[in-house]
């Protein structure tokens, strides 16, 4: 055995026995396994979101986008701060009212907002389709790491089995305490690895930043800067704008602010989490480091660059620390998207076909769903070929497609209508669907102004669905308005 797999191996064996140990003391109810009986202070709070948030995209897409593209990389950076901004006011009043009505997937909100089980059972299914890719990043980052981190003694399909056993075990068990606990153990490890890794390798291979970034310059020119075409200006202002607005739609962070003890609680961690974007920088600065030392990674083959330059610079037992705290970036946003999919399956389309269904079937069914979709994503991870951020941007744009009919929720009177909310979110699915299954996008329309071509098709999409919305919602306004004869 070489000296990494110990550490890789004490990773994963971490995760299940906090997993496990989270439990006790407490009997898991659908509330108690879902929302942590929204009792979450403002530290479990940060952790459960950072657990989400900083994931194996984090560790491995946001180093080998820097690697492989440069400064469209930046994107990574900006997108998270102007998400927390927005959600200082956006998720306290999301938060009272999952509280005052005893909710449990962001679907219940639709379906409460709206007055509309057809709208929920709508959410439910974009929740679940999007969450399957972004399942998928986290067992793909997972194969990746052990095999590299491991020199190959483990294959990246066991390596993927094995993890999907041990996340499915724990949430079963524990539900989101499980997934809080391991936090604690990822957010300890990637905090010190990645700022030591963004900060040695430079100096290491270049002797400073500055110097890594005048190499590289001389080497690949205009690497570090935005192109004028393809992932231009255009591109990189239209995929922030998405992911700023897509990033609490995502079903899995979206239950993660009904697990908070007060409203204070989510404007603290709002605060604070932009800080914790910083961290990202380190991870760039690894990326860029490895552009000119682990030469030649092209494709999905990016997402290896950290790792690759790892064990090309630092000794077996170091890299399986690294490994180790990939592992953990990889298990803990698993844990959470499974528990989040299967509640999705039991909560919100079994109870649709089967309303008298309590809430201990409901719980067991989600217990019993878990290891099923963790198959599923097993399956999907081993047939596909995509970059971890490719992955992720395509869950994206998706899940960006409620943020209309959700925001619109929180006014003081909603202007959309059930009929509005359910078309727009089906007409913005239904462009991502199209230009994903066909390939076809605005660069390959030459005769488009290039600002048009660059845009990214998800905001695309989410103008489709706010124009849809808005006319659908009209005309049922308007059909819906008493019609008064006139006075004889």
């Amino acid at each position: 055995m070489n000296g990494a797999l110990p550490f890789i191996a004490a990773a994963a064996l971490l995760a299940l026995v906090l997993g496990f140990l989270a439990r006790r003391g407490k009997d898991m109810t659908l509330e108690q396994w879902t929302v942590g009986g929204r009792g979450f202070g403002a530290i479990f709070v940060f952790l459960l979101l950072a657990g989400e948030i900083y994931t194996t995209f984090t560790f491995l897409g946001g180093s080998g986008y820097a690697y492989g593209k440069g400064a469209p990389a930046y994107y990574i950076l900006a997108y998270g701060t102007l998400a927390y901004v927005l959600s200082y006011f956006m998720l306290p009043p999301i938060w009272r009212y999952a509280k005052e009505n005893r909710l449990y997937s962001q679907s219940d909100f639709f379906v409460h907002k709206y007055d509309s089980p057809a709208l929920g059972v709508l959410v439910a299914i974009v929740d679940i389709v999007a969450l399957i890719p972004y399942l998928v990043l986290q067992f793909k980052g997972l194969g990746i790491i052990v095999d590299v981190a491991g020199y190959g003694a483990i294959s990246p399909t066991l390596a993927i089995w094995i993890g999907a056993i041990i996340v499915a075990a724990y949430v079963m068990v524990s539900g989101v305490h499980g997934s809080a606990w391991t936090s604690v153990a990822k957010d300890s490890l990637i905090l010190g690895i990645v700022i030591f890794l963004g900060i040695y390798l430079p100096y290491h291979y270049y002797g400073g930043l500055g110097s890594m970034f005048t190499a590289i310059e001389q080497a690949k020119p205009g690497f570090t800067t935005l192109p004028p075409h393809g992932e231009s200006l255009w591109w990189f202002s239209s995929t922030v704008l998405l992911t700023a607005l897509g990033f609490y739609m995502w079903p899995h962070t979206f239950g993660s602010i009904y697990t908070a003890r007060s409203a204070t609680v989510i404007r603290k961690n709002a605060i604070v989490l932009p800080l914790y974007q910083l961290i990202l920088l380190f991870v760039f600065f690894v990326g860029f480091a490895a552009t000119l030392q682990v030469p030649g990674l092209t494709g999905s083959n990016i997402d290896l660059a950290l790792f690759k330059l790892s064990v090309k610079t630092f000794d077996p037992w170091f890299v399986g620390v690294i490994g180790a705290t990939g592992v953990l970036t990889a298990l803990v946003p698993g844990s959470m998207i499974l528990m989040t999919a299967a509640t999705l399956i039991a909560n919100n389309l079994y109870r649709a076909v089967n309303p008298s269904a309590n809430d201990e079937q409901i719980s067991r069914l989600a217990k019993i769903l878990v290891p099923l979709v963790a198959l599923v994503a097993v399956f999907f991870t081993l047939k596909g070929g995509e970059t971890i951020v490719a992955l992720l941007l395509m869950g994206y744009s998706f899940v960006t497609q409620l943020f209309p009919a959700l925001v619109l929720s929180l006014a003081r009177r909603n202007v959309a209508t059930r009929e509005g909310a359910a078309a727009g979110i089906i007409a913005g699915v239904a462009t991502v669907a199209a230009v994903s299954l066909t390939g076809v996008n605005f660069r390959t329309l030459s005769w488009l102004p290039i600002q048009i071509q660059d845009l990214n098709i998800g905001i695309v999409a989410l103008a489709v669905n706010v124009v849809v919305l808005i006319v659908v919602s009209l005309t049922m306004r308007l059909v819906a308005a008493p019609t008064h004869a006139p006075a004889e």
